[in-house]
């Protein structure tokens, strides 16, 4: 079971970082929810598998759970949520002004030197 969840949040992670690295905005939006979700699986796992036990301490309880990785875990993902909606907002309006969902360099844009020639001769 271990290995499997072991697995599991490594190949989430990896095909995070790599959707992260795409340079259209609705794969970096996925890149970052499978690493949100990546997170979340290990928080969870750190809490040692418990099945079949309580979150809380009772009174005719043999064992319980540990409750914080669950709180931890519950608190990562209103976060989460949070941090992809402002993405996606922030990409819709970087859409809606450019007209593209790329990133920020583009092939026709030039070099780097090059744009920072054009800026510097802007700003005068």
């Amino acid at each position: 079971m271990e290995f499997l969840l072991a697995s599991a949040v490594g190949v989430m992670t990896a095909a995070g970082v790599y959707l992260l690295l795409r340079a259209r905005t609705f794969t970096v939006v996925l890149g970052l929810t499978l690493l949100s979700y990546a997170t979340n699986v290990f928080l969870f796992a750190m809490g040692r598998l418990a099945i079949d036990r309580p979150p809380v301490i009772a009174a005719d309880a043999s064992a319980y759970s540990d409750p914080l990785p669950q709180a931890l875990v519950l608190t990562a993902i209103v976060i989460s949520f949070g941090m992809t909606a402002v993405a996606v907002v922030m990409a819709l309006r970087s859409f809606l002004e450019s007209g593209d969902d790329l990133g920020a360099m583009t092939p026709s844009s030039g070099t780097p030197a090059q744009m920072v020639a054009e800026v510097g001769e802007s700003s005068r």
